[in-house]
C-alpha cells in the first residue's frame, strides 16, 4: 500500500511521534511519501477564487499546491497530522486547505481512506480532528479514521490506541473497500449535483460534472449507496433541481 503522510505542524516532535508510531502498523511493504508543509513554503492564499471560477491550474500558487494534490492521487491512503494552535489547525494546514477550495465544488477522491492524527497540551483536540475529517469528505473521501490525544505535560503517547486505530485503518485501506456515504455527504454530493450544470459563472464546475458522468448518479458510481441512501440522493437531486430552476 502507498501512503503520503501530510505534515501540517511547524516541527516534528508531539504530532510527529504518534505518526511515527502509527507507521509501524501499516505493513513491512508499504510505501511512504512525505509532505511537510513547512519546507513547501505555499504562499498565502489571497481569496482570488480563480481556482473555482477559472480552474485550478489558474491558481497563482498552482506550481507549489498542485503537486502536492498529485500524491494524494498517487496514494492509498493519507495520513493527515496536525497539532491543535489557539483551538484550531495550524496556520500550515488552513492555508493548503483554502487552496483547495475547489475541491469541495468538484470532489472526486471517492476511493481515499484517510487517518487524522492530532495532538494538543491541552484542549481542542476533537473539533480539529473533525474539522479535518469534514473537510477530507468533501472532497469525496471514503472513510476517514481519527486518533486524537492530550499529552497535557505527559511524555508519553498512548501507543495502545494509536496501535489499535491505525491497524484498523490498514486493514480497511488495503481491503479496498468502499464504504456507503453519510447523509451529510449525499446532501452535499447533491446540492453540487444540482447547481454546477446550472450555473452560468463557474463554467469549470460544470465542465467537471458532467465531463467526469457524476452529473447522472446519485453518489459517486463506483460507491454502493444501498437502496434507502439511493432513493434519498434522487429525492434530494430531484427538491433541489427544482429550488434551483
Amino acid at each position: 500500500m502507498k501512503y503520503l503522510i501530510i505534515n501540517g505542524s511547524p516541527r516534528k516532535k508531539n504530532t510527529w511521534s504518534m505518526v511515527k508510531q502509527a507507521k509501524t502498523n501499516l505493513g513491512e511493504d508499504a510505501e511512504f511519501e512525505e509532505v511537510q508543509l513547512m519546507k513547501e513554503k505555499i504562499p498565502m492564499c489571497n481569496g482570488c477564487f480563480k481556482c473555482i471560477m477559472e480552474g485550478e491550474e489558474n491558481c497563482p500558487h498552482h506550481e507549489t499546491v498542485n503537486p502536492i494534490i498529485e500524491k494524494i492521487r498517487w496514494a492509498d491512503g493519507i495520513i493527515i497530522a496536525c497539532p491543535v494552535y489557539a483551538m484550531n489547525v495550524t496556520a500550515l494546514l488552513k492555508n493548503f486547505f483554502d487552496h483547495t477550495a475547489y475541491i469541495y465544488h468538484r470532489p472526486e477522491f471517492f476511493d481515499k481512506k484517510a487517518l487524522v492524527v492530532v495532538s494538543t497540551a491541552g484542549a481542542g483536540q476533537k473539533d480539529v480532528a473533525n474539522y479535518i475529517d469534514e473537510t477530507l469528505r468533501h472532497w469525496g473521501f471514503n472513510k476517514i479514521y481519527q486518533i486524537k490525544y492530550a499529552f497535557g505535560g505527559k511524555e508519553e503517547i498512548n501507543t495502545e490506541e494509536i496501535n489499535k486505530i491505525s491497524q484498523k485503518f490498514h486493514k480497511d485501506v488495503s481491503s479496498k473497500k468502499l464504504h456507503s456515504p453519510k447523509i451529510g455527504d449525499i446532501i452535499f454530493y447533491n446540492v453540487w449535483r444540482a447547481m454546477a450544470p446550472k450555473s452560468d459563472t463557474m463554467k469549470k464546475d460544470k465542465e467537471y460534472w458532467e465531463s467526469t458522468g457524476l452529473v447522472n448518479y446519485e453518489f459517486a458510481p463506483d460507491v454502493n449507496l444501498g437502496i434507502f441512501k439511493k432513493l434519498f440522493g434522487k429525492i434530494m437531486y430531484f427538491i433541489l433541481n427544482r429550488v434551483m430552476k
